[in-house]
């Protein structure tokens, strides 16, 4: 059979740079992957200051435990833990320790409804209600004053599907701040309702904070696509994550609820001395750092069962476990064989979908796509890091990103509520003080050369 006619390489030097150059960084972040940090381009000297900084954390009462996990071209380079994952009961952490990861939970959930969306199950235009007709005709606040009479006016039009999964529907979350919308969904109840029917349909009854797809505000939302993935699929929102998500994937100690022989590696969860969380009030955070045992009423849904399936914050993970989630992602929606996404997917995932909306409360970060927060320019956010890089954290400080500039995953985890420290942050420096090769520096040496 006759092959096809290749082009002749030494006719187009820029091509035969590109060509090479892929080989190269290919075969480097593969094939040259070992626990030698310096074969992926660490600095194994720069990499121990992440152990000398933790510790110190830890001596200092600042962090109880935790554990710090970073790949590069799908290999792991550092894995580590420090102190303990129960101070009390004088168990250590370790690499099998399960963490609350709250937040973290919402790009998994986020992942399940764009896997909907490729089968064609909806547009991401789609009004909500068309899915969930409980959440139609909604409004909108007209005053924000909790101390005012709460009344409201028709929305200008009714939040997508796409402003689900970017946080511009106009809901809000209820836990975190105190406007009128805050206090009308805590005196509903909203996060006590038996299961994530029962939430939407309570959802539907209270108003809007912003008009929808004016604004980027953290809500509930997710929790929303939650809903959505069960009533487009047919599924509970549990047994679709595992027979779609996790069991593909390897993630075997990914869960709602944590299995009984697994409890005992559950880390334990800590809070500053002061610190308050309740349902029917917003939570205030203590400044001191001394960490005490949470309210034990934060861990029960875990252990005894929990009908509401949180897809905004509900899951119990590894490190180890999310990072396989996180490698489909830098994969560009597959790994080791397994798809979940189509790359073109996982690039619009990780677009800016917020310009044009406001964005003054959008945390540390310049960018958000779906699901994900994206640094669109670290020269704005003022952290090292990637242009594009993107992920999210949780509530009890755990963190993950994704770099597709160097092909880096980073995944910090710990257990106190509220993450009053910046642990997480000064993690993830730490791992690019630490990067002395980046793939620019590669891919110029590789063409250098040639």
């Amino acid at each position: 059979m006759r092959r096809p006619a290749l082009p002749r390489l030494d006719r187009f030097p820029a091509l035969a740079c590109v060509v090479f150059c892929a080989a190269f960084v290919s075969a480097s972040l593969t094939a040259r992957a070992a626990p030698d940090p310096a074969a992926a381009g660490f600095s194994s000297e720069r990499l121990a200051r992440i152990d000398r900084h933790m510790e110190s954390a830890v001596e200092a009462g600042i962090m109880v435990g935790g554990e710090g996990l970073i790949a590069r071209g799908g290999h792991i380079v550092y894995h580590a833990t420090w102190g303990d994952r129960d101070r009390e009961a004088g168990l250590p952490a370790t690499r099998d320790t399960l963490y609350r990861i709250y937040s973290m939970t919402k790009p998994i959930t986020t992942v399940a409804v764009l896997m909907l969306y490729e089968e064609g199950r909806f547009l991401l235009g789609d009004p909500v209600a068309n899915y969930l007709p409980e959440l139609a005709d909604l409004a909108v606040a007209e005053n924000l004053d909790p101390n005012a009479p709460l009344s409201t006016r028709p929305a200008a039009r009714q939040p997508t599907i796409r402003d689900l999964l970017r946080h511009s529907a106009g809901f809000s979350y209820g836990l975190f701040g105190d406007t009128s919308v805050d206090r009308a969904y805590r005196e509903a109840g909203l996060f006590q309702q038996d299961d994530l029917t029962a939430f939407t349909t309570a959802l539907g009854r209270l108003p809007l904070q912003y008009e929808p797809g004016t604004r980027w505000h953290y809500s509930v939302a997710v929790d929303v696509q939650g809903r959505l993935v069960e009533a487009v699929s047919g599924m509970a929102l549990g047994d679709f994550l595992r027979e779609r998500i996790f069991e593909p994937l390897g993630m075997t100690n990914t869960h709602f609820v944590v299995p009984e022989g697994k409890r005992d590696r559950l880390a334990q969860l800590y809070s500053p001395r002061g610190t308050t969380m309740a349902w029917d009030a917003p939570w205030q955070f203590s400044d001191e750092q001394a960490l005490e045992v949470a309210d034990p009423e934060l861990t029960r849904g875990y252990l005894e069962g929990n009908v509401f399936e949180s897809g905004g914050g509900g899951l119990v993970s590894t490190a180890e476990d999310y990072l396989r989630f996180a490698q489909m992602l830098a994969g560009d929606g597959a790994v080791d064989g397994v798809r979940l996404l189509a790359p073109l997917t996982v690039r619009h995932l990780r677009r800016n979908h917020v310009a044009g909306l406001a964005t003054d409360d959008l945390y540390s970060i310049d960018g958000f796509g779906l699901g994900v927060g994206v640094s669109m320019d670290p020269g704005v956010t003022g952290e090292l890091g990637a242009d594009g890089s993107y992920g999210w954290g949780g509530a009890a400080g755990t963190l993950f990103w994704v770099d597709p500039v160097d092909d880096i995953v980073g995944i910090f985890m710990t257990q106190s509520v509220p993450h009053q420290t910046t642990l997480a942050d000064t993690f993830r420096v730490l791992t690019y003080q630490a990067l002395l090769e980046t793939r620019r520096d590669r891919v110029g040496d590789a063409c250098a050369a040639f």
